[in-house]
């Protein structure tokens, strides 16, 4: 498929990136150029993505637009459309959007609708209005000590502003901590907070159940509001170690697994909300087969590579929607397995072998999508992807 000149720019510098890139060249032939305040390993000698911007003040509003409108400037003959791939870069998309908007084709929500979805406390108030379940949580504010909770543990403790948190380096640090008793509870506060994290936290029900409850929703919102485009996952595994706890190793996708009420309900939740562009949605079934909803990303998710795996290619809905001036393809979906653990990872520690021995026929039949590899890489991108996934193993052995 051909979409004649489209410089696809990715605000990002990360695996979500890589997938994305990845999604643009197999659909269009495109290659992609990312804009961060530092390229991650997950880009690493990559010939279908390049850093083309890499600038640590870049969380400046002023050289945000600066350092996007330059590099517009500089390719006057195509037509650069603009992604975000992070949550914080979202939210600058929206605050710039007027200075942006002469320069590049992109959705983007308005920054109060992004703060009202797009941070973990509003996403939980939006979706009490709309009858849709959450894990019950305490928003802890800096300075306070833990208060009596009003659900029984253990207890889930992570960071309302991703962003901010995403800028503290500290040891044991974690994405998420998942603590058993009040003791351990008030350490992992102190450890957080000495780790430099100012904003809230949000103390929050654990719910109980294996890996294969969880499922993750990417969703794309045209510019008219609607909502024609959305994606549900299976996950078969997510990640243990530290930094990669919540993220997901592997996803199966098949239409039979799509929920229909609940998507329907989301895409209800996008359009009153007045959202544009990408959604990522993480929840889990409970124990009654009840989805409770854990956050919105507003953006495309880290693992969104497996809906591109499954024939709904991520690069699609902004080029209809955005550059075609056109109705975004509903997606057509295929059995597919996409992993970035390695396989053999996948197969040793999946808790459901009946999802497992599924995926596994999928990915003989040459249904199975690795993410940070894609064909056409050269040998460095190669020996760099063999390094990683034998770290990956090692990493992975330790923490199960």
């Amino acid at each position: 498929m051909a979409v004649a000149g489209v410089l696809p720019v990715l605000l990002g510098g990360d695996a979500n990136v890589y997938g994305m890139a990845r999604s643009f060249y197999e659909a269009y032939g495109v290659h992609s150029v990312a804009v961060c305040k530092r390229a991650l390993p997950a880009l690493a000698h990559s010939r279908l993505v390049k850093a083309a911007v890499e600038n640590p003040r870049l969380e400046e509003d002023s050289v945000f637009t600066a350092a996007l409108i330059a590099l517009a400037e500089a390719h006057p003959d195509r037509t650069c459309l603009l992604i975000s791939c992070a949550d914080g870069y979202t939210m600058q998309m929206a605050r710039c959007r007027e200075a942006l908007a002469p320069y590049y084709k992109f959705a983007c929500p308005d920054p109060a609708t992004v703060q009202s979805l797009g941070t973990k406390e509003g996403f939980a108030r939006v979706c009490a209005e709309h009858g849709l379940r959450t894990p019950r949580s305490v928003t802890l504010l800096f300075g306070e000590r833990v208060p009596e909770l009003p659900f029984a543990g253990p207890v889930i403790v992570k960071p309302a502003d991703s962003p901010a948190y995403w800028n503290c380096r500290f040891a044991g640090k974690r994405k998420v901590y998942l603590t058993q008793d009040a003791a351990e509870l008030a350490a992992v506060v102190d450890t957080v907070r000495q780790g430099g994290y100012a904003g809230d936290l949000l103390l929050q029900e654990y719910i109980p159940g294996p890996d294969t409850a969880l499922g993750v929703v990417n969703a794309y919102c045209a510019k008219d509001g609607s909502v024609p485009w959305m994606v549900q996952g299976q996950v078969l595994l997510q990640e243990r170690t530290p930094e990669g706890i919540g993220n997901y190793a592997a996803i199966l996708t098949e239409p039979a697994r799509q929920d229909t009420a609940l998507l329907v309900a989301l895409a209800a939740l996008l359009r009153r909300s007045g959202w544009r562009g990408y959604a990522n949605f993480d929840f889990k079934y409970d124990r009654s087969g009840e989805p409770v909803l854990f956050e919105m990303n507003p953006r495309q998710g880290r693992a969104s590579y497996f809906c591109t795996a499954a024939g709904a290619s991520l690069a699609l809905p902004p080029v209809e929607d955005l550059v075609q001036q056109d109705a975004v393809t509903l997606p057509m979906l295929r059995p597919s397995v996409w992993y970035t653990a390695p396989w053999g990872i996948v197969r040793r520690y999946c808790p459901d072998k009946t999802l497992l021995q599924r995926a596994d026929s999928l990915r003989r039949r040459g249904r199975g999508r690795c993410h940070l590899l894609a064909p056409g890489e050269g040998p460095a991108r190669r020996v760099w992807f063999a390094v990683r996934q034998g770290a990956y193993r090692r990493k992975m052995k330790k923490s199960f």
